[in-house]
């Protein structure tokens, strides 16, 4: 049993890491609060408004302090509810493939199939690939309406070439995205999946359990946790998708809230309202992880 000497030499010896680690999170944080509250506009620059000195920034033509303005400007854009529809729509839609696909590949892949050793490696080779990277190759060479893999196939079947990123942006993000994102779910189903009891296995067949009826009550049931965890996992790297709509140019009709705050930041050069749209991004980030966190808790315990 350790002592309380023993314990304060621990609590000292992780000080150092936990001190940095708060520094990296919370001054960033506070400096994006801090600037969410000023009038910061880089095309129309006021030094006193970068500078922490109350004297300059309380100014009588009031230069600096915005106030909750850029939160309200932010709040009532147009262009913040449509990000946020195509957020949740972007989120949805992958949750859906990747979970339902990564399942019926881990069932696949749990056979024992000729090369799956191969096949596993193939399958999981996606999740690596850097996601400006996976952007460029899809938009290039896979849906390209001229030189494109996809156009190729539709052209030899006598069907046209479709021009995703012009008349089905959405469908092609959420492809691009999905399929760099099935890979995961896939690992963490399968590892499940080879956690199955075989006894149990072995007593279904023998009492000639349908398959269907087999997977619904024995093995989905078991699948219950992993498939939470991959939810969770995901839908917290899915809120945060940004290269994707960038490379691919589909930002004006498939934009979501990173690349809003994008928009206010690097475009329109508004420090101010990028900071508020971040600080807003921050906290429904928080508010979708604290009942996902509570949805993983409940699946844990049982």
């Amino acid at each position: 049993m350790a002592t309380h000497h023993t314990r304060a030499l621990g609590r000292i010896a992780v000080a150092p890491s936990v001190i940095a680690l708060l520094l990296w999170m919370i001054v960033p944080l506070a400096m994006t609060l801090w600037f969410s509250f000023l009038r910061y506009n880089l095309l129309d620059p006021n030094p006193a408004c970068s500078v922490l000195d109350p004297g300059q920034l309380f100014d009588k033509a009031n230069r600096c302090i915005a106030g909750t303005r850029n939160y309200y400007y932010f709040l009532t854009d147009p262009a913040f509810f449509r990000a946020m529809t195509n957020s949740l729509l972007l989120v949805g839609w992958v949750l859906v493939i990747s979970v339902v696909g990564g399942t019926l590949l881990a069932l696949l892949l749990d056979q024992a199939i000729y090369g799956r050793s191969i096949v596993r490696l193939m399958i999981i080779a996606p999740f690596f690939v850097m996601p400006t990277v996976s952007a460029l190759v899809w938009q290039n060479m896979m849906m390209d309406p001229i030189i494109g893999f996809i156009a190729w196939i539709t052209k030899s079947l006598g069907l046209g070439a479709i021009d995703w990123f012009t008349h089905y942006p959405m469908t092609a993000v959420v492809i691009m995205v999905s399929w760099q994102w099935l890979p995961f779910a896939t690992l963490i189903i399968l590892t499940a999946l080879q956690s199955f009891d075989e006894e149990q296995k072995e007593a279904a067949q023998m009492d000639g359990t349908p398959p269907l009826s087999f997977f619904w009550y024995m093995i989905l049931p078991h699948l219950a946790r992993p498939i939470t965890v991959v939810i969770l996992i995901e839908t917290i790297f899915l809120l945060n998708i940004f290269a994707e709509i960038y490379v691919t140019g589909t930002g004006g009709r498939v934009g979501n809230l990173p690349f809003l705050v994008y928009q206010y930041g690097l475009i329109s050069n508004d420090i101010g309202g990028a900071s508020a749209g971040g600080v807003i991004a921050v906290i429904l980030a928080n508010i979708v992880a604290f009942f996902l966190m509570r949805m993983v808790g409940k699946n844990l315990e049982k």
